[in-house]
């Protein structure tokens, strides 16, 4: 699933290509992907130009002249950039057909969702209305983690938890958890300050260095947009299961907390 380095990497990308474009046409080939009424949704988007594209953890935003289309890529869910004629292909959803390019929102699995907003409506549309903090957030601090994680939940659980902080996913919060020297398993009422302290710090070194590097898992977007991304060069725990610690030279362990695969250094995160 893209997590937010991806989904901010796509949002830099589409925004080069996309700001002053109008949507002439939209074909949608699979109704289920758009959450608003559909009737609605065909008609009001006709014509409206891309002013900016933004994000909220892995929602990307786009702004138009009268509305906001949001999407969530779900799982599988990626945006392709391609000529007006070229052929649609298998898993292309939604086409907008735009001055000289369409936009194709393309998903092998379908679970992705599109919803189409008035300006004022966009934050109190669920499910942004019940996002957490951005990493970068001035109020994410630790009075705010100290709170939110006070639970008898894992943390790993707790990071994953999107209305604690927006954007997170698997593949950071275990490296989120290494850099801090936390254990996966340990409880977010058992966190100290100077741990909550380090969550924050170490979210948003990961992060900005993974948007560096064009994401994890953005590779699959190459061949549209241009991006390579590389931050898997950098994973110290993350699908390392067996293999070295690159720090202390333990044996990364996988083990499975609340359902998500999960991965760790048992010496240098002791629970």
């Amino acid at each position: 699933m893209p997590e937010l380095a991806e989904v901010e990497t796509v949002r830099r990308t589409l925004k080069k290509q996309l700001l002053g474009k109008r949507i002439r046409k939209v074909d949608i080939l699979y109704n289920g992907i758009i959450a608003s009424n559909l009737d609605d949704f065909k008609k009001n988007i006709f014509n409206e130009e891309f002013i900016d594209i933004l994000r909220k953890g892995k929602y990307l935003i786009f702004e138009l002249n009268n509305y906001y289309l949001v999407s969530h890529l779900r799982m599988e869910g990626k945006y392709f950039i391609k000529g007006i004629d070229e052929k649609i292909e298998k898993h292309e959803h939604v086409i907008f057909t735009l001055d000289d390019i369409s936009l194709r929102y393309h998903d092998t699995r379908k679970f992705g969702k599109m919803y189409l907003v008035n300006k004022d409506q966009l934050y109190s549309l669920s499910p942004l209305n019940l996002l957490g903090k951005e990493p970068w957030d001035n109020d994410l601090n630790i009075g705010y983690l100290k709170d939110k994680l006070s639970s008898s939940k894992h943390i790993k659980t707790l990071l994953l938890d999107q209305s604690i902080i927006a954007g997170i996913g698997n593949i950071y919060a275990d490296e989120i958890l290494f850099k801090s020297k936390i254990n996966p398993n340990r409880l977010g009422k058992d966190l100290s300050d100077k741990d909550l302290q380090n969550i924050i710090d170490s979210t948003k070194t990961i992060l900005e260095k993974s948007i560096e590097c064009g994401g994890t898992t953005i590779r699959s977007y190459t061949s549209s947009l241009g991006v390579i991304g590389h931050y898997q060069d950098y994973l110290m725990v993350h699908q390392r299961e067996n293999e070295k610690c690159k720090i202390c030279n333990s044996i990364i362990i996988k083990t499975r907390i609340n359902g998500r695969g999960t991965y760790y250094c048992p010496k240098c995160q002791v629970k």
